[in-house]
C-alpha cells in the first residue's frame, strides 16, 4: 500500500519511539521475563513478544504472563516499570537505518521531533543516552499533554514546537496509534513496517499510509530543500 503523498509539502518529521526509531525489545521482554523468573515462569524469547513491544507495559504484560484480576495487573505493571526503569538501555539499540537518516534530516534543515506514549521520566534517560534529545526539535511524551496517542493532541502539540503546519509535516510509527493519531492531526503518514508491526495488519487507518520497509525510505516522502513554515 503506497500513500499518495506530495513529497514537495512533507517538510517536518514526526517519530513514535518503540518501534520505529529504536529497538527497544531486548530490555523490554528482558523486563517481562524478569517478572517471569520471579514467580518461577520460564524465559521467553525476544521474537515471540516483539509485536506486542509497542503495546506498552500492559499490553506487554498481558502478552507474556498468565491471565489475572486487575489488581494483579496493577502490581505487576509497577513492579515491570520499576525494574524497566534502571534497566531501559542495556541493550536498546536504534533500528539500522535510523541514523543515517535522522542525521541527513538535520544535515537538510528538515526539522524532526518524537511523539511517543512513554512516560517522561522512561523516555527523557534514553533519548539523552542516544543523544536524541539534543538534536529533536520537539519531545512529546505519554504525559506532557493531556491525552497520548491515538488522540491527535500529542502528534499537535509537536507540530507547534517544531513550528510546522500538520499537513507539513509526516507522522511515522510502527502502530496503528501512531497512524491514526497523525490522521486526525492531518498529518502525512507512513508506517513503519521494520518495526514491531504485523506485516499482514489491516486497518482502515492505513488508507493513504506510505509502507515503509527500510527508515532511509521515508526520505523519499520529504522536502529536503529545508524547511517549508
Amino acid at each position: 500500500m503506497q500513500a499518495n503523498q506530495n513529497n514537495k509539502v512533507v517538510s517536518a518529521v514526526l517519530f513514535d519511539l518503540d518501534g520505529t526509531l529504536l529497538d527497544s525489545a531486548p530490555d523490554l521482554v528482558a523486563t517481562l521475563n524478569r517478572l517471569r523468573a520471579n514467580r518461577g515462569l520460564s524465559a521467553m524469547p525476544v521474537e515471540d513478544l516483539r509485536h506486542f513491544v509497542s503495546r506498552g507495559a500492559v499490553g506487554l504484560i498481558k502478552a507474556g504472563m498468565p491471565p489475572c484480576d486487575d489488581e494483579t495487573l496493577a502490581r505487576w505493571r509497577l513492579e515491570f516499570l520499576q525494574y524497566y526503569e534502571e534497566n531501559s538501555f542495556v541493550h536498546s539499540r536504534p533500528f539500522d537505518g535510523v541514523e543515517p537518516v535522522l542525521a541527513k534530516l538535520g544535515e537538510q534543515g528538515v526539522p524532526w521531533g518524537i511523539v511517543t506514549n512513554k512516560m517522561e521520566y522512561l523516555s527523557l534517560p534514553i533519548l539523552q543516552k542516544t543523544g536524541w534529545h539534543a538534536s529533536a526539535a520537539a519531545v512529546v511524551c505519554g504525559d506532557t499533554t493531556a491525552n497520548s496517542k491515538p488522540h491527535p493532541e500529542p502528534v499537535l502539540a509537536a507540530c507547534e514546537m517544531l513550528g510546522e503546519k500538520p499537513e507539513n509535516t509526516l507522522m511515522v510509527g510502527d502502530d496503528i496509534r501512531d497512524i491514526e493519531a497523525g490522521n486526525r492531526a492531518g498529518c502525512h503518514t507512513a508506517f513503519a513496517l521494520y518495526g514491531y508491526a504485523d506485516s499482514a495488519i489491516q486497518s482502515e487507518f492505513l488508507n493513504g499510509t506510505t509502507m515503509l520497509k527500510q527508515p532511509e525510505e521515508l526520505l523519499g516522502l520529504v522536502n529536503m530543500t529545508g524547511s517549508g513554515s
